[in-house]
């Protein structure tokens, strides 16, 4: 993702019903020099009004607003005047996740906690963070996107016949914009998918179990949480829990570890598609997907460098091109896909000959 040339504050409408939480949240755009508050209002409706006049950055939105929520506000948004919104949500219950999950899907960038901590005298770390998430993602160009929708894309150099590759697994990662990514991806994928498949999404450990619910929903294949010791299997979803490390096992299980952050994520995609580069070497398929930095660029060069495969998303569809652009540069990926064209290069791959019976996988 290409850096902001001027200088200037990062001007940011903010979007909270509550009175004490809209007051403490212009206290922190205010008290940071790389943010301008703009306005804050209560509702979706007065939001709604001012963004076409503002052209605010950012937009720091709740979900919970009286009248139309935030997550139509959200779609209304992306669909007329899209602009980065990050969703400022309470983790009470797993509705208030999977209207997050809902709204990563509408358009937002991202979804952060509300910190308990925000009602310190500064702020403290809580505060920090989310001046450091809208700042960031106000610097992430947004469009109009109508990717479910998508018209089938043929790519440049794209194989017309069988692909002599016979994958046992597949390994896929992102960060921001990575839900909607993963649900159109799994979401192309049969119900009947010949290969077990595990997952890395950069989400607060909060919001991980009510994301995996909500990709169980969107997808026909079913998804779970992964936890330590699971068996892989085919047509079985796996996602890396918050706050661990997710390897594989030599006996086809999954393993979760409390190791050191890689760069500052934990779980980490290197440390994912590392693994599967160990485990299954040339039969690892590993996909990288959007995201900000370079998280997941080694590992899947891992996986190519020991005769795997490996596929990024185009920057025609990625939300942010820096980990898949990453791994180009760094000749990590065999082959770079609009995200709805991978997973037919996918089966694809599954047509050409694919050869289960060695495989230690139960299924």
């Amino acid at each position: 993702m290409s850096t902001i040339t001027d200088q200037r504050p990062r001007r940011v409408l903010v979007v909270e019903d509550s009175a004490v939480l809209r007051h403490l949240l212009t206290r922190v755009v205010a008290g940071d020099p790389r943010l301008e508050l703009l306005e804050a209002v209560e509702t979706a409706e007065e939001a709604l009004r001012l963004v076409p006049l503002l052209r605010p950055d950012v937009i720091s939105m709740d979900i919970c607003l009286p009248g139309m929520d935030g997550l139509e506000a959200t779609r209304q948004i992306m669909a007329h005047f899209p602009t980065p919104i990050v969703i400022v949500s309470d983790t009470v219950g797993g509705e208030a996740t999977r209207i997050s999950m809902n709204a990563l899907r509408s358009g937002a960038l991202a979804v952060i906690e509300k910190p308990q901590g925000l009602c310190g005298a500064a702020g403290g770390t809580g505060a920090h963070a989310i001046a450091t998430q809208l700042y960031i993602m106000s610097q992430v160009p947004v469009i109009r996107r109508r990717l479910l929708q998508a018209e089938p894309f043929r790519h440049k150099g794209m194989w017309t016949r069988p692909l002599d590759i016979r994958p046992r697994i597949l390994a896929l990662a992102a960060s921001t914009g990575g839900p909607t990514a993963f649900a159109r991806v799994l979401g192309d994928l049969p119900a009947d998918f010949g290969l077990p498949v595990v997952l890395v999404q950069h989400m607060g450990h909060a919001f991980m179990e009510g994301f995996a619910q909500w990709l169980d929903q969107q997808v026909a294949l079913p998804v779970t949480l992964a936890r330590h010791g699971m068996p892989l299997e085919r047509g079985r979803v796996l996602v890396a829990p918050g706050d661990q490390h997710m390897t594989l096992g030599t006996r086809g299980e999954i393993v979760l570890h409390d190791g050191a952050r890689i760069q500052g994520q934990r779980p980490s995609a290197d440390v994912l598609f590392s693994s599967v580069a160990q485990v299954f070497g040339s039969d690892g398929l590993g996909v990288l997907l959007t995201g900000m930095g370079e998280d997941g660029v080694e590992g899947l060069g891992r996986i190519r460098a020991r005769g795997g495969y490996t596929v990024v998303e185009d920057r025609s569809t990625a939300v942010i091109h820096g980990m898949p652009g990453a791994a180009e540069r760094a000749g990590a990926a065999c082959i770079s896909l609009p995200v709805h064209e991978i997973s037919p290069h996918i089966m694809r791959i599954m047509a050409g000959g694919q050869t289960l019976a060695d495989s230690p996988l139960k299924g």
